[in-house]
């Protein structure tokens, strides 16, 4: 993977900077769909028969950042291909019972982004695989105009709205934004220059942590998030 150039991140609100926007970039886990549990889950299967002892939520949440297999290899070092291998299979299995559905208005969201030109976009940091498994299974890939996912490595987030921003062609870096509901989000998106939208409505959700970060806005819920949008586009 490519170095990112060296940034200076500010943490201040791009607000005032913001015009009418064009373009939304989201993230998927906690944002679209309330999937982090599922991603635990399926970690958890996978992981411990390799491991050969139990693994907490805060161990596995600690390893986010990279995709699956970068998460996996740093819990399971020697064994991290398998690791992904069933990772992928459990998070299939587990898909319909632990999360069915997105969040409750996104796909009425997106469909009125889309009618009305807003340019669409994922950065995440889920891999590939299971990106599209989620995607297919709410029936929301067709909403997107570009996706681009998380690296073994290491978190990618900021070169990948980057790399986004850039097909997106004659758009401002003011006239996107970026939607994500971490407080690494808050990071990245400063990173990249845009501003950015904390999404607050999924219980994984640490309110706290990101009004600390200053985000354009916060939202504890999707319809309120909508609301905002459609004063914007």
């Amino acid at each position: 993977m490519l170095a990112l150039p060296c940034f200076q991140i500010s943490l201040q609100p791009l607000y005032k900077q913001m015009q009418t926007i064009k373009a939304v970039i989201f993230d998927i886990d906690g944002t679209l769909a309330n999937t982090i549990p599922l991603c635990i889950e399926a970690f958890r299967q996978a992981v411990e028969p390799l491991v050969h002892r139990h693994l907490s939520d805060d161990e596995i949440v600690a390893t986010f950042g990279p995709d699956e297999e970068g998460s996996i290899k740093a819990l399971a070092p020697d064994d991290y291909k398998q690791g992904t291998i069933d990772f992928l299979q459990c998070y299939k299995a587990l898909h319909n019972d632990i999360c069915s559905d997105p969040f409750d208005g996104i796909t009425d969201l997106l469909s009125t982004l889309k009618s009305k030109g807003v340019r669409l976009a994922i950065a995440t940091g889920k891999g590939k695989e299971s990106s599209d498994v989620s995607l297919q299974r709410f029936e929301l890939t067709g909403f997107f105009d570009m996706i681009e996912n998380g690296s073994p490595e290491g978190s990618r987030k900021a070169e990948a709205i980057g790399n986004i921003l850039h097909s997106f062609g004659d758009i401002k870096k003011e006239e996107v934004i970026y939607v994500g509901d971490s407080p690494d989000d808050i990071r990245d998106s400063r990173k990249a220059g845009i501003p950015v939208v904390a999404a607050a409505w999924a219980e994984t959700a640490k309110k706290d942590e990101l009004n600390e970060l200053h985000p354009d806005e916060l939202f504890t819920t999707v319809q309120d998030f909508a609301t905002w949008l459609y004063t914007k586009i």
